[in-house]
């Protein structure tokens, strides 16, 4: 008999889940949920490997791919869905992949993620090439789907990296950089959506910040590409104008108003006195990054309040 992996293992401290009180299942599944961040304190190089691996190739203009198939498949989906809104990224910069289609984001569509095939011609449809970089996400580590498509990108020239909840995972032979995270047995049993699905979001925050990061779209930990689209984001653009170009609210949001609520365009504008066209082509000549825009150390605006 096959031994199951780890994420399928039964978990002796819920074996009496359905006799538990809501209070004791609520403290045993906050004492499980303390191994994700152990699991991911392990896999931090392999983590910081693929970032490293994966930076020349997003600041070239390549996008972040990220292939899964149920929970894996919907949290790739939204940390894709997440990076216009709070990097400003053109929404075909990061996209993310599920088998099944848009569909399986709301019901499961059986049987999807066993389609190697489909997930090699998912991918294949994206027209991925060497600039790209392609994130399958499997808890199991042994999802089809997803191996197809590492597959099918790894044979197009595109950088691969594998994410998986499980040691020794198939998944990790198909990808240049393998990141195992040995979350162990779910309290519910075989429930992936559970502490594996938390260190699997965890790590995929990593590698999209990062990624944002390194390529200039933040200035210190402040959003400074942040898309405005609403009145929040409105007042949250005001504020970082205001504190980085060190003057007062009004003023931030007057500049803001006459430039399309850019706030990197402002803070040019506001420090070195230009106009809106020549502000952004500043930025464009200094690759989008802030602070050699303006000339000025990034540890020199003072933290937001």
């Amino acid at each position: 008999m096959t031994q199951a992996i780890g994420t399928e293992r039964p978990n002796p401290a819920s074996a009496a889940l359905d006799e538990m009180s809501p209070a004791q299942i609520v403290a045993t599944m906050n004492a499980a949920d303390f191994a994700v961040p152990e699991a991911i304190r392990a896999a931090q190089e392999s983590i910081a490997a693929a970032i490293a691996a994966a930076e020349p190739l997003f600041a070239d203009g390549g996008r972040l791919i990220y292939v899964g198939a149920g929970t894996s498949g919907r949290l790739g989906v939204l940390d894709a869905a997440e990076c216009p809104p709070t990097f400003h990224t053109d929404p075909s910069r990061v996209v993310g992949l599920i088998a099944g289609g848009p569909t399986a984001l709301v019901d499961a569509v059986e049987g999807a993620e066993d389609d190697t095939e489909q997930g090699a011609a998912d991918l294949a449809a994206l027209d991925v090439g060497g600039h790209d970089v392609v994130v399958g996400i499997a808890a199991s580590g042994r999802t089809p789907y997803v191996i197809g498509a590492l597959i099918e990108a790894k044979g197009r020239g595109a950088l691969t990296v594998a994410v998986s909840c499980n040691v020794g995972a198939e998944l990790s032979r198909h990808a240049a950089h393998p990141i195992e995270l040995d979350t162990g047995p779910e309290v519910l049993t075989g429930s992936t959506r559970l502490k594996a699905g938390t260190a699997q979001k965890q790590v995929l925050n990593m590698i999209s910040t990062a990624l944002m990061v390194r390529s200039g779209r933040t200035y210190g930990n402040l959003m400074v590409d942040v898309h405005a689209t609403n009145a929040k984001l409105r007042v949250r653009a005001t504020r970082l104008v205001a504190t980085i170009a060190e003057v007062d609210e009004p003023t931030a949001l007057g500049v803001l108003e006459g430039c399309d609520f850019e706030v990197k365009t402002a803070v040019v504008m506001l420090r070195r006195g230009d106009d809106v066209a020549a502000a952004r082509d500043r930025l464009s000549a200094a690759s989008g990054r802030l602070a050699v825009a303006i000339d000025l150390p990034s540890s020199r605006h003072p933290a937001l309040s």
